[in-house]
């Protein structure tokens, strides 16, 4: 792959992108005073070098019946770097699991999981993380409300 580091206008359209994903080659050129052309080549070698993975739809959890949050600490019993792999790689394949993060401190991982309800979070503590081997300690926070959710990065 390339090395490259984008410039000031990939880092404008970086950012346009990461508030209004749906912005039109034409808009994002508008705002930035550059032609429909450039924009098209920049977004492009931005997708293909990785810096954009993917456009999605943010969903209000809180809107949505049936949905529930919660973040998952976790401690492993076993931290070689098969054992670190491997529970990576079981807990990123359930769709409960919308982050998976590798931490400092006293804990190993924390996930963040959403599921349709209480009893459908114990059952996916219970069939899916309590299957799996090497944990050694799992504790919950039950997330109550959410005053602020973003994926912009700050740059």
């Amino acid at each position: 792959m390339e090395s490259y580091y984008p410039d000031q206008t990939d880092l404008a359209i970086l950012k346009l992108l990461q508030k209004e994903a749906r912005l039109t080659y034409n808009e994002i050129g508008r705002r930035l005073h550059k032609s429909k052309s450039p924009i098209i080549e920049r977004i492009r070698r931005l997708e293909k070098l990785g810096y954009i993975r993917g456009y999605v739809a943010l969903l209000d959890y809180e809107l949505l019946r049936d949905c529930m949050m919660a973040y998952v600490h976790i401690r492993l019993l076993d931290h070689s770097g098969t054992a670190l792999k491997e529970f990576q790689s079981a807990v990123s394949s359930y769709p409960e699991v919308l982050e998976c993060c590798h931490t400092t401190g006293e804990d190993d991982f924390i996930l963040k999981v959403v599921t349709s309800s209480l009893q459908s979070y114990n059952a996916f503590l219970r069939q899916k993380l309590d299957s799996l081997p090497n944990i050694g300690q799992v504790s919950s926070s039950m997330v109550l409300a959410q005053s602020k959710h973003s994926t912009a990065v700050p740059f």
